[in-house]
């Protein structure tokens, strides 16, 4: 069984950063694309950034230039550095991950979520 698990969320002030990570484990033939994903309260949850096994990257328009996805193939885990943080960031974010647990088989996997709130 394959599980990602976040961690990284908490409270700041407007303008500060967080960092956030997220591990894939259990029986993995290979991570594909990684991405993170955030639902705000009384909104659908929305894709923020991706990044594929090559590390090619994508943003959603409001977070670029602020967010950085990276991460390390070796450790199947994905960061997402948040900076210049905002009111409107608020949200639980959660990881999710296409895996492979054979070379035929595998799917997205989702992480349980962890709440990011930026508030003065």
């Amino acid at each position: 069984q394959v599980q990602l698990v976040e961690s990284g969320g908490g409270l700041v002030q407007p303008g500060e950063s967080l960092s956030l990570s997220c591990a894939a484990s259990g029986t993995i033939y290979s991570v594909r694309t990684m991405a993170w994903y955030r639902q705000a309260p009384g909104e659908e949850r929305k894709l923020v950034a991706s990044i594929t096994a090559g590390g090619a990257t994508k943003y959603v328009d409001s977070v670029n230039g602020r967010f950085t996805i990276s991460r390390d193939n070796s450790k199947n885990t994905v960061w997402l550095q948040m900076n210049g943080l905002k009111p409107e960031d608020t949200a639980v974010y959660y990881c999710n991950a296409n895996i492979a647990t054979t070379m035929f088989e595998g799917g997205p996997v989702w992480g349980r979520g962890t709440q990011v709130t930026v508030s003065s």
